[in-house]
């Protein structure tokens, strides 16, 4: 049994790795019929490989950043990649993190107007206002914030799955796979599911890597991997709800929505919120990579930085919400592949030789 310090630290991992990963596109939907849906039944084969890794990824992501110490992911790069493909690396996260914040404000802005009824520069300015404010706090904000809103999000996203694949009417057209062009960056499910844990991985990387000091080993290591575990389950269940409205859904901005709808307006209403809430998360765990790569959190320097990357951010997010996602995240994909591959491959070997120090 771990002690309740114990539990709290796998807690506390886990929200933050579920926090970085369920964002606008994936608590909109938008991501997982991109990546997934697309590919009608072979699209939970894909799920279920993207499930695994997500899991043992994150055990491997804790190990490392706390068996040598990191504070920050060009810490933890150089430790999986060695130091002249971590620069490499490092620049590509210096565009893909702030790259995320423009996805997730844009998503704001997305849910506001298509769901909420509301202005899309309101939905878009509150999302920034408010990652700036949690930013100021440092990593505790951080830390905090997630420890409210991250099981507030997966427990919507889970009922709403549940109740729309036992009441809602299923689309009467045959789900089957789109054509292949429509596919674009992704050749097929399985390939699908290695871009999307790839460009997924960049950001809880950048989150996970800062705890390096501050968390003990086994616990943060229980803590990835429940948080794998968990993003894994939530990810299954949409894309299994939403092959119950394949093809109608692939026309929606926030395809979750337009399965909440389904279920009577008012849940669809307060689904928007709570899925807004999820952008909020993404949104301030991008912003804190960012900044942390550049300063201690919570220093002055820190909170600057973070502000400038969501003010700069701020006129890219006027574009469309689903275009965003559908050309950024698999070229973000593309540019984590060197991560993935030295996670799986790399890794091992590095943690076989600390073994054998120890």
């Amino acid at each position: 049994m771990l002690a309740s310090s114990s539990r709290f630290v796998v807690f506390k991992v886990a929200v933050l790795y579920v926090g970085a990963v369920i964002g606008a596109g994936f608590a909109s939907g938008q991501e997982i019929l991109q990546f997934f849906i697309v590919f009608g039944h072979d699209g939970l084969r894909g799920v279920l490989l993207a499930a695994s890794l997500f899991c043992c990824l994150g055990g491997l992501v804790m190990f490392l950043s706390v068996s040598t110490g990191t504070t920050n992911y060009m810490d933890f790069y150089r430790t999986v990649l060695g130091r002249a493909p971590a620069r490499i690396m490092d620049l590509l996260s210096l565009v893909m993190l702030p790259g995320g914040v423009v996805v997730m404000l844009a998503g704001g802005g997305a849910v506001f107007s298509e769901q909420l009824g509301l202005s899309r520069l309101l939905g878009t300015l509150l999302t920034a206002l408010i990652t700036v404010a949690v930013i100021s706090k440092g990593l505790q904000g951080v830390i905090s914030a997630n420890a409210v809103l991250v099981p507030v999000k997966v427990a919507a996203i889970l009922l709403i799955c549940l109740l729309a694949m036992m009441f809602a009417h299923p689309s009467p057209e045959k789900h089957g796979p789109f054509s292949v062009s429509s596919h674009g960056f992704r050749i097929n499910w399985a390939w699908s599911a290695l871009l999307y844990v790839s460009y997924n991985m960049v950001v809880p990387a950048a989150v996970l890597s800062s705890l390096g000091r501050s968390v003990p080993l086994r616990p943060g290591v229980m803590g990835g991997m429940l948080g794998g575990a968990v993003i894994g389950t939530v990810a299954f269940l949409m894309v299994a709800a939403g092959l119950c409205f394949h093809p109608r859904i692939t026309g929606y901005e926030v395809p979750l929505l337009f399965m909440a709808g389904s279920l009577g307006a008012p849940l669809k209403t307060a689904l928007g919120a709570l899925i807004w809430v999820a952008i909020l998360t993404t949104a301030i765990a991008d912003t804190h990579g960012f900044a942390s790569r550049f300063a201690g959190s919570g220093s002055a320097r820190y909170k600057l930085i973070g502000a400038g990357a969501v003010l700069f951010s701020l006129p890219l997010a006027t574009l469309k919400f689903s275009l965003l996602v559908k050309v950024l995240y698999p070229l973000f994909g593309y540019a984590g592949l060197a991560l993935l591959g030295a996670l799986l491959f790399i890794s091992p070997a590095v943690i076989f030789s600390r073994r054998k120090v120890v």
